[in-house]
């Protein structure tokens, strides 16, 4: 079953996107290069609660 998971981004702190994880097959925190639209540039995003 896939669960919902938000993406904060590490530079602003802010939750700017949402996706599904598969819990059993991925384990770990997943963690993205996509867009801040408030700290205008492309960022690291990682998986929060």
């Amino acid at each position: 079953m896939r669960d919902i998971v938000h993406l904060q981004c590490q530079e602003c702190k802010r939750k700017n996107y949402s996706t599904t994880k598969n819990k059993k097959t991925t384990t770990g925190k997943l963690e993205f290069n996509k867009f801040c639209r408030f700290c205008g540039g492309y960022k690291i995003h990682r998986e929060s609660k």
